[in-house]
């Protein structure tokens, strides 16, 4: 007889990923193109959520041209930053050029991110083998005989478990999934936070996404085609500072840092107007446990430096996919075939966080607490950059490609 308890929806799947991201979309797309039957849990009800990562480097944008998508991607409304650039003081500096790459796309596309991600729901969804379940918050790890067995997840219709013979930590820096495995964290540092914020765009605005570094200031605007997406970037845990000093004086300092939008400012109307993002840069010493993996942001936060996150969670989700999509197509896959993924993405994990962490301490946070006077000339490194154009295609490569770039594998 039951016992009055609501039902468990049961599923089965050879791969389970929790978190419908960059990466465990990525990666659910590309198990399903090679017939392996992956199952796919996002938590909310859809992607629309506004101030993420809106940037497709050119090595993802490759990785598209490689799996026949790029044609098709590229229709969908985006803006292409070919050079960045920013203010330091009263100068603008070219950072990096793109337009050296080795690549077809020589830029960043800028799209908001829920666009790249229904993009790759929908051509997902062509294999029989893809599923993809919304509103399904993945809260607990089924776990027997000493290895990950699959996850337990919430929906509005009630309680769900899935079964997979591998799992995937896929839901980013709050990771549940890792919480849940016990896996140890290495915290970097970062000595900043962001606050999150849009203005109206308006004729005579600048015509690209700049940035803004003045003392005590740094300011970076997005161009999303009809509003700027602003960060605007505070020493680490400083929000309770901000809101002490009040939303006049707060809209004053973003006016300071970008005269032009001083008109505009009044749009900033209460707090709610202003999301803050925690910066954290971190790692796990170990990326999995038998029937667990974790990619992107669960196995690595990084900065908002560079807009590299997306970029690298993707390369994580082509190498997984790479590794692990034949064994998959077999049956179970050892703990050591987990173990490549991380052996191949490691290093450049490793390498990226690294150069992070020192603009983090050498630029950023000299940044945030300099005084007038210290910006009375433009740094050398900077000047280097300005005046020879060749050191551009550097932060060039390392932005747009990354330290290991990974390709699709037939």
């Amino acid at each position: 007889m039951s016992d009055g308890s609501p039902a468990v929806e049961q599923l089965q799947a050879r791969c389970c990923i929790a978190g419908g991201g960059p990466a465990g979309m990525m990666l659910g797309f590309l198990l399903a193109r090679a017939g392996v039957d992956v199952i796919v849990l996002e938590k909310h009800a859809d992607f629309f959520r506004d101030f993420r990562g809106d940037t497709i480097h050119p090595s993802t944008l490759e990785v598209m041209h490689e799996l026949g998508l790029l044609d098709d991607f590229l229709k969908r409304p985006h803006q292409e930053l070919r050079e960045l650039r920013g203010w330091v003081g009263e100068e603008m500096v070219p950072v990096a050029d793109f337009s050296h790459l080795p690549t077809r796309c020589k830029f960043v596309a800028l799209m908001p991110q829920w666009d790249f991600l229904d993009f790759i729901a929908r051509h997902a969804r062509e294999f029989p083998s893809f599923r993809l379940r919304m509103q399904a918050e993945v809260v607990d790890l089924i776990e027997e005989g000493g290895r990950v067995a699959g996850v337990r997840a919430k929906t509005p219709q009630g309680a769900l478990d899935v079964r997979a013979d591998v799992t995937i930590g896929a839901d980013g820096r709050h990771s549940t999934v890792r919480a849940k495995a016990g896996l140890e964290t290495i915290d970097l540092g970062a000595p900043m936070d962001v606050l999150w914020m849009r203005l109206s765009q308006r004729p005579g605005d600048p015509k690209q996404s700049l940035g803004r570094f003045d003392p005590g200031h740094i300011f970076v605007m997005i161009d999303r085609g009809d509003y700027w997406q602003c960060a605007f970037v505070i020493p680490k845990g400083g929000f309770e500072e901000v809101k002490r000093r009040g939303l006049d004086a707060f809209r004053q300092e973003v006016a300071g840092v970008a005269p032009f939008v001083r008109d505009r400012v009044g749009e900033i109307a209460d707090w709610d107007d202003v999301r803050l993002l925690t910066v954290a840069v971190d790692r796990l010493r170990q990326w999995c446990r038998p029937g667990l993996l974790c990619i992107g942001d669960a196995a690595h936060a990084m900065s908002p430096i560079g807009g590299i996150g997306i970029n690298l969670a993707i390369q994580d989700a082509v190498a997984a996919g790479n590794i692990l999509a034949e064994p998959l197509r077999r049956g179970p896959v050892g703990l050591d075939r987990l173990w490549a993924v991380q052996r191949r993405r490691e290093f450049a994990t490793r390498v990226t966080q690294r150069g992070q962490v020192l603009i983090q301490n050498r630029v950023i946070g000299r940044v945030l607490t300099a005084r007038a006077q210290s910006f009375s000339s433009t740094p050398l490194p900077l000047r280097l950059l300005r005046d020879w154009p060749f050191l551009r295609r550097i932060p060039a490569r390392l932005i747009g490609m990354g330290v290991q770039p990974e390709h699709v594998k037939a």
